[in-house]
This record gives C-alpha cells, sequence and structure tokens, in this order.
C-alpha cells in the first residue's frame, strides 16, 4: 500500500490550491451565502476546462481517466478553499451513480455532459424519518402501463434547486422486499409534478425537500435496470462517506495552519500564547487528530481506486473524520478566542462545514456500527 502521491497527483495538488488562490482568494462561500443559488457559473466553466469535473469519468465517456485519489486529492484542496457549489453533487455523487448503476447508453449519453460542464446532477436519497436507512424507502414508483408515477418526499437534496437531473431513489411498487425494488430513477429539470423547496442549513449548502406528485416516467428515466440500486448504493455510499472526508480533511488542515501561526504572533502577557503549555497541547492533539485522519482518508481512497473492499476502511474513516475534524476546528475557535467567531473571520466557516459533514452519509456512531459488523460483531 503506497500512500504517498504520485508526480500527478502533487501537481494536480498544486493546480489545484494555485487555481483557488488565483480565483477565491477570499472564501467564496462569503458571497455565495447569500447567492439565489449559490452557484457560482464563471468558476464552474473554469473547473470544467481543468477537467475537474470528469476525472473519475473514464476517457471513453469524455473524462479524464483520472482514479478515486485523484478525485480525494481535489476534494482535500476544495475543503481547503470551503468550497461551495454542486462540483460534489455532481462529479462525486452523479457521476459515481451513473458508472456503477447506468446503461452503456446513459454513460455514453450523461458523463460527457457531466465532464464538459454541461449538466448538474442532484442524489435524492433519504425519505423523511429514514435517515440512512434506505432499505426502508418509502418513495414509491408505480407501474401505470408503460409509465412509471413517482410518489414521495426526499429531504436534504443538496443543489436540487440547479440541478438538470435529480436521481431519484425509489422503491418499485411490485417488488415488496426490503431491498429487492430499490431503483434509480432519472428526474428531468422543471418536470411537472416536481416541487423543490430550498431550506437554510449550517454550512449554507443548499439542500432542498423535492416533493414528487403524480410524476410520470417512461422506462427510459430508470437509470440501468428497475432493482439494481441496492448493491449499488452500497458502493456509492462508501465513496461519498471518504469524499466527504477528504474535505473535512483539507478544512481541517487550514483552521490548524492558521492556529499554529496566530499561536506565535498573539503575544499575550508578555508572551506569545503559543508558549503556553495548554495552547501547545491544544496544537499538538490536532496535529495527532489531523495525522490520524489524513491516513484512514487516503487509506479508504487508494483501496477505492484500487479495487478492493473498501467497506471498513471507509467506514473507519468516516467514524473518525466527523469528530477529529471537529476537534480540531472547536480548538482552533478557542485559541483564537472571540476574534474567531465574528462574521470577517474565517474561523467559523471551516467549523460550520466540518460539522455539517460529519453528519453526511452518516454520522460517527453510525458508522463506528459498520466497522463492529465488519468485525463479526
Amino acid at each position: 500500500m503506497i500512500l504517498d502521491f504520485s508526480e500527478e497527483q502533487r501537481i494536480l495538488r498544486k493546480s489545484a490550491k494555485d487555481f483557488f488562490t488565483r480565483e477565491s482568494p477570499e472564501l467564496l462561500i462569503r458571497e455565495m451565502r447569500i447567492h439565489p443559488t449559490g452557484h457560482d457559473l464563471e468558476l464552474w466553466r473554469k473547473m470544467a476546462e481543468l477537467g475537474w469535473l470528469g476525472v473519475i469519468i473514464p476517457e471513453e465517456y469524455g473524462g479524464t481517466g483520472g482514479t478515486f485519489m485523484d478525485l480525494a486529492v481535489i476534494l482535500e484542496v476544495m475543503g481547503e478553499a470551503c468550497l461551495t457549489g454542486p462540483f460534489f453533487s455532481t462529479a462525486v455523487l452523479g457521476a459515481n451513480a451513473i458508472l456503477l448503476a447506468g446503461t452503456e447508453d446513459q454513460k455514453k449519453n450523461l458523463l460527457p455532459q457531466i465532464a464538459e460542464g454541461r449538466l448538474v446532477v442532484a442524489l435524492a436519497l433519504s425519505d423523511p424519518g429514514s435517515w440512512n436507512e434506505y432499505e426502508k424507502t418509502r418513495t414509491l414508483a408505480k407501474q401505470n402501463g408503460p409509465e412509471y408515477v413517482l410518489e414521495g418526499v426526499k429531504n436534504f437534496v443538496e443543489n436540487a434547486q440547479v440541478a438538470d437531473k435529480i436521481i431519484c431513489l425509489a422503491r418499485v411498487e411490485d417488488r415488496k422486499d426490503s431491498k429487492q425494488g430499490l431503483t434509480f430513477f432519472l428526474v428531468g429539470k422543471g418536470s411537472p409534478g416536481v416541487e423543490i423547496l430550498p431550506f437554510k442549513t449550517l454550512a449554507y449548502e443548499r439542500h432542498c425537500e423535492v416533493i414528487f406528485q403524480g410524476l410520470g416516467l417512461n422506462e427510459s428515466a430508470v437509470l440501468g435496470t428497475v432493482g439494481n440500486a441496492a448493491p449499488v448504493l452500497e458502493a456509492l455510499l462508501e465513496r461519498a462517506a471518504v469524499a466527504k472526508c477528504a474535505e473535512m480533511l483539507g478544512a481541517s488542515h487550514v483552521a490548524f495552519d492558521t492556529t499554529v501561526a496566530y499561536a506565535k504572533e498573539r503575544v499575550q502577557f508578555g508572551r506569545p500564547i503559543g508558549s503556553f503549555q495548554a495552547v501547545q497541547h491544544h496544537l499538538a492533539n490536532m496535529a495527532v487528530d489531523l495525522d490520524c485522519l489524513r491516513y484512514l482518508t487516503y487509506q479508504a481512497a487508494w483501496r477505492i481506486s484500487e479495487g478492493l473492499p473498501a467497506g471498513k476502511e471507509a467506514a473507519m474513516a468516516k467514524a473518525y473524520a466527523g469528530d477529529a475534524a471537529t476537534r480540531v476546528t472547536r480548538f482552533s475557535h478557542q485559541v483564537h478566542g472571540a476574534i474567531a467567531f465574528c462574521d470577517e473571520h474565517n474561523m467559523h466557516f471551516y467549523y460550520r462545514k466540518v460539522k455539517a459533514a460529519g453528519l453526511t452519509f452518516g454520522d460517527s456512531e453510525y458508522h463506528l456500527e459498520k466497522v463492529a459488523q465488519s468485525l463479526g460483531l
């Protein structure tokens, strides 16, 4: 197992850091949190030109043919920039869902559009009251002749308000088994029978409630085949969890670096606050958390890239990441003191981001249970 970056990944990382330093010298989230869509179209176009939207899409489908490790490198830098917008929902969730579940024709049609920045995707998984328990999905696809009629509600659908396609998890009515009937459906923008209700979030992400009421879909709207979502879902959620870990790693690292620099410069009682043992131990604990988080994240990303089983490693990374990233950013606040809570300071953006990301695609307790299950407990 080699977790060090390749030369190409080091170049990719430097290119991404230079890009955000140039294109977003101040955190773009400051502006986007009050933007009507939370989506900077010019930045999106530039990321598409760099090939980032198609980083995990094979070259035969218009992508750059990169690995999941390459994607993790980009996501870590995006976490450092506290990026907002539909990159995660499109290039991570949407692209992976289509790669894992789609037919050959669907891949040839949809993936090049994602790689070129012409298609924004949202993933609708969670029904009210069934958070992370997708086998309990109550959204129904009732067959009506050659059509399916979609009925149900989905919560926490990120970027649904700007999505050209929503990939919705539903249960085909005649499949009563808890997993057998689960199917992905492609829902086009502006389809009659779809209501999108945005709501406010802790980290200024654009999550929505999406209501499907009498939405008629033909057979071509099925992503892949009927009933194929359950095995795909497991792999998709593993990748989503590790991708969130990479974002949290980047955000936490900026908080840590900022705090170390501040502890060296801030003078109190006639000496830098970094000379006090309590502050030193805070920073030492943060360094330990970051190294552990980096190892667990890239171990899981490497296994996914190599096509190896990664369920336990993904769960370990996500179980640790939420708590560790929260500790790092919370300690950063404590070392900075009251100034870090001012809106003009960046620290609260990083705290908000990791706190929200720690809950997304399963919190620490959820993933600790998955680790326990992998041990046969």
